[in-house]
């Protein structure tokens, strides 16, 4: 064990019979106050560094003594962990303007949705406390490889988050899903707002990520008062020296709500990110919604889970031959303690196929459906998370 002294805390650098280390980190701090939404973007986060495989890495909201925050406080909406390379010469006037026009380059998954869209390698949401992203020896993400890596450039990190402090909120849940008239919305909101294919946001959109905005607040009880409070991101990162013994691992995120579409034998994506359950009465059924997403480049599944909201029923992905490849069930809290809020969800179970057992094959389009309980939700999300890896090592395998 090696204690590493940093700026602003001190980590803890640990060691287990696997040579796998483990450090966890604390992100800077950011406001928050009753109703009040966050969004922010936490450039250059601390991160192993070298030419590394990363084996897991999980994510929770604390408050300034380092307690956990239960989810009916502080929603965690979404974190996602994006990777970018930065101008060396350039590294000093980023971080004092924090201009990310010039200078940086954004490197994204595997994944196939259009620009900018979902390019997160690690990521989730309220559901991050029971959600395991420990991934099976000898796989990993591999990271830091120098040979990969621009002359000039250094490899860095930021979190890119959403988080939404309910204390006091007139209708906690419908904040949590972003519902516009529960929002104070600045007068003019509808006229200047864009929405995801660049034009103006329709009136008829109800709710979801573009009504949740830096600083926007939530509509709150009149008798409710409540102080500001500072929060971070604790993170673990569990990770191996990278060396001919690990295996490279893919990183792909597939959308329930792609309109994916052809131009000849070329895919074309239109990832939505986020939809709507509309009002359907009388209805039993889960909502579903469906995608078929052809994979250009396949390999064999090691870990699946999905990105969903409160709410979810469950998430499927199916091979083109219908196929079950995994399906990923909720855990919904029954308690008051952080990680089993009740009601709220809590976790999403991931599938660890035996290695080698489930191959997907270049070109085959597979089938994501997302389900939710069939009541009104605005900004439902339905993402399935997949590793893949190109080869198999004939050994045996534990996870």
């Amino acid at each position: 064990m090696i204690l590493l002294f940093r700026t602003t805390h001190s980590v803890v650098l640990e060691y287990d019979e696997n040579h796998i280390k483990s450090t966890t980190f604390l992100s800077e701090q950011f406001e928050v106050g009753p109703g009040k939404v966050a969004v922010k973007t936490l450039l250059d986060i601390d991160f192993p560094k070298g030419h590394i495989g990363v084996k897991s890495f999980d994510v929770e909201v604390v408050d300034e003594d380092g307690n956990s925050v239960p989810l009916y406080e502080t929603y965690l909406h979404h974190w996602f962990a994006v990777k970018y390379i930065e101008n060396i010469t350039m590294s000093h006037y980023i971080k004092q303007s924090h201009d990310l026009r010039n200078g940086i380059e954004y490197e994204r998954n595997d994944g196939a949705c259009q620009g900018f869209l979902l390019p997160h390698y690690l990521g989730l949401g309220g559901e991050s406390r029971g959600t395991s992203s420990n991934l099976p020896n000898p796989f990993a993400v591999e990271l830091g490889n120098p040979t990969k890596i621009k002359d000039g450039f250094k490899e860095k990190w930021l979190f890119s988050i959403m988080v939404i402090d309910t204390r006091g909120a007139h209708d906690r849940k419908g904040c949590t899903e972003c519902r516009c008239k529960l929002l104070n919305l600045p007068k003019e909101f509808y006229n200047v707002t864009m929405d995801i294919n660049g034009q103006l946001l329709s009136r008829n959109y109800k709710g979801g990520l573009f009504c949740c905005q830096d600083n926007l607040q939530c509509k709150l009880r009149n008798d409710f008062h409540g102080p500001t409070r500072k929060l971070s991101l604790r993170y673990k990162i569990r990770w191996v020296d990278w060396d001919e013994h690990q295996v490279p691992l893919k990183f792909y995120i597939l959308d329930s709500a792609d309109r994916v579409r052809s131009n000849g034998s070329t895919p074309i994506h239109d990832c939505q990110v986020e939809y709507t359950i509309p009002r359907i009465h009388d209805s039993e059924s889960p909502h579903v919604k469906k995608a078929n997403i052809p994979m250009t480049k396949g390999g064999y599944l090691i870990y699946g889970t999905a990105h969903m909201h409160t709410g979810v029923v469950n998430a499927t992905l199916y091979g083109q031959d219908g196929r079950v490849l995994c399906t990923s069930n909720p855990k919904y809290g029954t308690g008051k303690e952080a990680g089993n809020e009740n009601g709220y969800l809590v976790g999403m179970s991931v599938c660890y196929p035996k290695p080698g057992s489930i191959k997907i094959k270049d070109g085959e389009i597979l089938t994501i459906e997302s389900r939710y309980e069939n009541k009104f939700r605005t900004g439902a999300m339905g993402h399935f998370y997949i590793y893949l890896a190109e080869q198999i090592p004939n050994k045996d395998l534990n996870i």
